[in-house]
């Protein structure tokens, strides 16, 4: 009998949700999660990677499932569509 290897599922530390509307007279923005916990909003891919050295998190490569996870769209989407 042979088993089948489990697929590996990346549980990032850095999670950034779809883009929201922004209220009256704001830009739209998207919620950021970090170690499961909501800690704001980003405007930009800035204040992302700031909010993570705010935790202890340096981001060398926004493209890596297992450090971030954008969800709704990639580190460019930044507006509703």
């Amino acid at each position: 009998m042979t088993e089948q290897a489990a697929p590996h599922i990346s549980h990032p530390r850095v999670l950034v949700h779809g883009v929201c509307p922004g209220r009256p007279g704001q830009a739209p923005f998207r919620v950021v999660e970090i170690d499961g916990q909501v800690i704001g909003e980003a405007r930009t891919v800035t204040d992302v990677l700031e909010a993570a050295a705010a935790h202890g998190i340096t981001i060398h490569d926004l493209d890596d499932p297992d450090v971030v996870r954008w969800v709704g769209g990639g580190k460019y989407t930044w507006t509703l569509h």
